[in-house]
């Protein structure tokens, strides 16, 4: 059994990735419950839509505009202690937090205070993050810790939210605060343990090598138009995230509903990776993802509809069925990259990639505010309708439609 995972998953067979993966079980798991628990926090304390919006934009801008510096960091420095920090700062944040709640003293300017805090110190942690497995394995092993990597983050997504909502229901939403503070403390006691070798630093400054970063996006036309599409898809559709409590009080299921949503899309983020993992030589990849994508759009369509309509059932499945259509875009869309990116400007490149998901609760505002005025409903289909018009743009790009796994799998290493 050991040896066929290690086949499968040959960077298990590493052990400074195999620590450096565990303990990220601890530090993501932690994100996905602060995320969990300040957005339910909020609603409890205001009952406004418009306020899970402004939540979003707390903690997605400062994680935006710390990323392009963070990106140049990872490049420069050592990525062991840039964890370390991060882990260490985030963790005593977090269980600020926990204390303000727990005395209930907590008010909202205070959690979008925190929020604001852990997002722009994650524009530091999520560039090395995405950087640093290749310093911990040998390159026969890249692609299994990709697709690794995917997973924690997709597992943690389907377990965590109902977890978390019976956690809120029978001891309130410090205790999630905590937890996550927890799950960092972990992250910063295993990182004392993994030594990786420092990069030797460029004779660029830290401006010009942002700059060339940004220059590398913008002139290579694969990684234009999929950061491109990425960024759509993050803050028009998957910022559906941000404003799930409205759909569970919509559909009238509380706590634990609000919880069963979010994991159905987990779980469906699961299951779309794994049927992925194995299409990295796929001659028809770029079908594949262009069609995840484009799937994604009309279920998401769908959910809404059924979410307005009061079933909770259907909305469930669409919620899950959602997830794994977009999931297959997010691992194989990555994957291109990650297997293209030149391995001098990763952590700038994929660290930009990484805004992606600060636009998820970026996205929340727009959808929050479009929601006072119009319905929850309405502002999921307006967003949604956006993306799909410039998936269509992109469909007409013949270079990426017609993305052949097997050339990009054989190619060398940058």
């Amino acid at each position: 059994m050991a040896n066929s995972i290690l086949q499968r998953y040959p960077a298990l067979g590493f052990p400074k990735y195999r620590r450096f993966w565990f303990a990220s079980f601890a530090s993501v798991g932690a994100t996905q419950l602060i995320t969990l628990g300040q957005g339910w926090l909020i609603f409890e304390l205001t009952g406004s839509a418009l306020q899970l919006g402004v939540l979003g934009a707390a903690a997605a801008v400062p994680n935006i505009l710390m990323t392009l510096i963070g990106g140049v960091v990872a490049d420069r420095f050592d990525k062991r202690i840039i964890l370390m920090s991060t882990s260490l700062v985030i963790a005593l944040l977090l269980a600020s937090l926990a204390w303000l709640d727990f005395t209930g003293a907590v008010r909202v300017w205070q959690v979008l205070t925190v929020a604001a805090l852990v997002s722009l110190v994650s524009g530091l942690d999520w560039p090395t993050r995405v950087s640093i497995y290749t310093h911990l394995i040998d390159r026969r092993a890249f692609m299994s810790a990709v697709a690794l990597n995917s997973f924690i983050w997709q597992s943690t997504r389907m377990a965590i939210p109902a977890l978390g909502g019976l956690i809120i229901l029978y001891w309130d939403t410090w205790t999630l605060f905590a937890l996550g503070s927890i799950g960092f403390f972990v992250m910063f006691w295993a990182m004392t343990g993994i030594h990786v070798k420092v990069v030797e630093t460029s004779d660029s400054s830290p401006l010009q090598q942002m700059q060339e970063g940004l220059r590398f996006i913008w002139s290579t036309h694969l990684f234009r138009w999929l950061m491109a599409l990425t960024f759509f898809g993050m803050f028009f559709s998957s910022s559906v995230s941000q404003i799930m409590p409205v759909f569970a009080d919509m559909l009238g299921t509380g706590e634990t509903g609000f919880g069963y949503l979010l994991s159905a899309g987990g779980i469906g983020s699961v299951i779309g990776t794994l049927l992925v993992g194995g299409m990295e030589k796929f001659e028809k990849l770029g079908r594949v993802m262009l069609g995840g994508a484009a799937m994604a759009i009309l279920t998401m369509m769908l959910f809404a509809w059924a979410a307005h309509a009061g079933w909770y059932l259907p909305t469930l499945a669409l919620a899950f069925l959602t997830a794994l259509f977009a999931s297959v875009y997010i691992v194989t869309s990555m994957t291109v990259m990650q297997l293209s990116v030149p391995d001098r400007m990763r952590g700038r490149v994929m660290g930009i990639h990484t805004i992606g998901f600060s636009l998820i609760p970026l996205g929340g505002l727009f959808l929050g505010t479009l929601a006072e005025t119009t319905g929850a409903s309405i502002a999921v289909l307006a967003g949604n309708g956006i993306y799909l018009a410039f998936l269509l743009f992109i469909v007409g790009q013949k270079s990426i439609r017609r993305l052949d796994g097997r050339r990009l799998a054989e190619a060398p290493g940058g």
